[in-house]
């Protein structure tokens, strides 16, 4: 048994059995570990060294917490919220379908544009996401359309426009290792060679939005009021010092490239301000680092698992495997390799550091199939992307859990994960396939 295959599919059956992600990582990676030869203590070493590698996002996202915190302080979440239960109240049944669709477009809008114009990845959904669950809960809007639609745009974006994370994902990574491989790329429109996964991926949220997920469901909307409409009095300074503070924390984010001094900056603008009182502030910063310490330890916990999966060097031995079996078969081919890079990116939880390893053997074996480049590219670039929408550990499900369960009513196995893998992870496989038996 290789160890990646086993400690992936301990890592999932745990998940879905509902055990704590955290427990199913920590478990998985053991387990991979003693499979892959490396000793209960080899693989306690390896899990430790990569702990450290998560240290900084799960700080990043535990001070965006504590901004969050602040801004839902200031009162900008309620008076949002209140605008648009206004809509609302004054609506006909047809008018709340018009208000649904005007959250759905803007939480897609706002999920694309954070991947490239304004690329600040999930930064956006604990401050957004939050004040709208009294509203979506009004509604009866099903969390897992919600969920969908956020994990659509932080996914697609990155692996069809050359922008922002996009420009790093297909220039830097995809086309860089393909180069890396002997393959002539002066010639490939990367964009072109994504374009039918990418229609994938819109298919399947097309399932989910008009199918799967357009029924009414309904939510306590008393944990919601308790979690999110407690009494915020605001007042046009209050709103003002959150705008600015957002800004200054997105200008500096950009500045930077760092979300720590981003949220430290714009906590700091509410405290000077006044809006968050001195004597509050202690109090408000450890309760919005609660509020992420979830994703943050599932974080951590995932470097952790990559890191004894690397360690036990069952990633090239299952990528060589499967290249033996394959044979001449071009379809065959294709197909494992799209497998390999699913349950190698669902084990690692991210795209951007699945293609490095993966490209090293499957570029070769498709030179050895006489693919073009156009279609190494495809088949390296949707392999890598493949995973990230539907793993427990990946920031694209973490994220949009971390903002529909402010009030403990979304899971994130059966709510985020499962959805997520089954309207974007089956339908890429078919058209990744498609794509490169077809260019």
């Amino acid at each position: 048994m290789n160890a990646v295959i086993a400690a992936v599919g301990i890592m999932l059956v745990l998940s879905l059995c509902r055990i704590h992600v955290v427990v199913a990582l920590i478990i998985g990676a053991l387990a991979g570990g003693l499979i892959g030869g490396l000793g209960m203590e080899g693989a306690l070493a390896a899990f430790n060294k990569g702990l450290g590698a998560g240290a900084t996002v799960a700080l990043s996202y535990a001070l965006l917490g504590a901004f969050a915190v602040a801004i839902a302080k200031s009162g900008l979440a309620h008076a949002l919220a209140d605008k648009i239960l206004a809509m609302v109240g004054r609506q006909s049944k047809a008018g709340e379908d018009g208000v649904k669709w005007l959250l759905i477009c803007l939480l897609m809008a706002v999920s694309v544009s954070s991947q490239n114009i304004l690329p600040i990845h999930i930064a956006f959904i604990p401050l957004l996401v939050p004040p709208l669950l009294y509203v979506l809960t009004r509604l009866q809007i099903d969390r897992r359309l919600i969920a969908c639609v956020i994990t659509f745009g932080l996914v697609t974006p990155y692996m069809f426009l050359p922008v922002g994370f996009g420009n790093i994902f297909l220039n830097n990574i995809l086309l860089a290792n393909v180069s890396k491989g002997g393959v002539d790329i002066s010639g490939v429109s990367v964009t072109q060679a994504m374009l039918i996964p990418a229609l994938g991926m819109l298919c399947g949220l097309l399932v989910a939005v008009f199918f799967s997920y357009r029924g009414k469901r309904v939510y306590g909307l008393q944990k919601i009021q308790q979690a999110e409409r407690g009494t915020a009095e605001y007042s046009p300074k209050t709103l003002l010092v959150a705008a600015v503070a957002v800004a200054v924390a997105f200008v500096v984010q950009l500045w930077l490239d760092s979300m720590i001094v981003g949220a430290l900056l714009g906590f700091v603008i509410f405290t000077a301000s006044g809006v968050v009182r001195w004597k509050e502030a202690d109090g408000l910063f450890t309760e919005g680092m609660k509020m992420m310490a979830m994703i943050g330890f599932i974080m951590i916990s995932a470097q952790g698992f990559a890191e004894v999966m690397t360690a036990t060097g069952e990633v090239k031995s299952l990528v060589d495997a499967s290249a033996e079996w394959i044979g001449n078969s071009r379809g065959l081919g294709v197909f494992m390799m799209l497998l390999v890079g699913l349950l190698v990116t669902m084990g690692i939880g991210s795209s951007f550091s699945t293609v490095p390893i993966i490209a090293a053997i499957f570029v070769p074996l498709c030179i050895q199939l006489g693919f073009s480049p156009l279609a190494i590219v495809c088949i390296v670039g949707t392999a890598g992307a493949l995973g990230d929408a539907g793993s427990p550990a990946s920031d694209s499900t973490l994220g949009p859990t971390s903002g529909l369960n402010a009030d403990g009513q979304h899971n994130h196995i059966w709510d985020s994960v499962v959805p997520t893998f089954l309207h974007y992870n089956l339908p890429l496989l078919a058209f990744g396939w498609a794509a490169a038996m077809l260019l």
